[in-house]
């Protein structure tokens, strides 16, 4: 197996290429390499890799500078990922994508399923929405996994931020405001990964849309209790700072979220025998991870 990685660098690419190493040759490339805004560069790059699969994990994922930047995130998100299909088809290789939960307005009161109709509220989640309808129009052989709140020990994340912030309000003395109106899954990188791998195992992989998050569900105000309670018990804090919970409406962003984040998993699980942990787990593996 040739796999080409796009996105190496990134907190999801750098976990794909530890997991992906044991299935063949892997050929990793961050944007040195893969410009995602030149499509000729990428046509070529991608011809010249001549892989069996392609596992984009490449994206413009600032969310809120997507508002003011919406071109140049159509142009990662959703024109480069056609682009890569188009070439995965003309070259008989396998497309795995990663989307985003971002493509829901989070107004259905239960979890979203793979049939449920996008409605996305932001330049971000548009860009992410037309990338997968790029991928399906080519008709390459391709899986893309939506997730949702990823996060690991490298990149900008929620997690990291609030372990800085964290620090800073124990010194300082204020407390912390986190939005607890908004409901999700954050998912581990590294559980994203190796999961991703396990697919690409398989004799026969399944074709499509599945929806790909760590089980169970919290609030960012939940999660970032959860981080700090965490992190006080591996040593990483010496004590944890006030969190107060606060509405959306409190905390003006650039870009609207969903309220509700949570993604059914269940074709996922029937189609592949296969799902990821508890968000509690992943949490607790990944501090882990952080004290060395």
């Amino acid at each position: 197996m040739r796999i080409l990685l796009t996105g190496c660098a990134g907190q999801l690419g750098r976990e794909l290429k530890r997991s992906l190493a044991g299935l063949g040759e892997v050929i990793a490339c961050d944007r040195q390499e893969f410009d995602f805004a030149d499509p000729d560069a990428l046509r070529n790059a991608v011809r010249d890799a001549a892989p069996t699969v392609i596992v984009n994990a490449a994206a413009h994922t600032a969310v809120d500078k997507a508002e003011a930047e919406p071109e140049l995130a159509m142009a990662i998100n959703a024109v480069a990922p056609g682009i890569l299909a188009e070439e995965a088809r003309r070259m008989g290789a396998l497309l795995i994508h990663y989307s985003t939960d971002y493509v829901f307005d989070g107004t259905k009161p239960a979890p979203y399923t793979e049939d449920d109709s996008p409605a996305p509220l932001s330049a971000y989640g548009r860009s992410k929405r037309q990338g997968e309808l790029a991928i399906a129009a080519t008709g390459a052989r391709h899986l893309i996994f939506r997730t949702s709140w990823v996060y690991g020990l490298h990149g900008t994340n929620f997690m990291k931020t609030m372990l800085r912030l964290g620090r800073r309000s124990c010194e300082t003395g204020d407390e912390l405001r986190v939005v607890g109106d908004q409901i999700g899954a954050p998912t581990w990188s590294r559980h994203l990964a190796d999961v991703t791998a396990l697919v690409l195992s398989r004799k026969d992989v399944p074709n499509g849309l599945y929806h790909l998050a760590a089980a169970g569900e919290t609030s960012w105000h939940g999660y970032a209790e959860a981080i700090f309670a965490e992190a006080q018990r591996v040593g990483l804090m010496d004590k944890v700072p006030v969190v107060r919970r606060i509405a959306s409406a409190d905390f003006p962003l650039p870009a609207a979220r969903p309220a509700n984040s949570r993604l059914d998993c269940s074709r996922f699980r029937h189609d592949f025998d296969l799902a990821l942990p508890d968000w509690r787990t992943g949490l607790i593996d990944c501090l882990a991870d952080a004290r060395f």
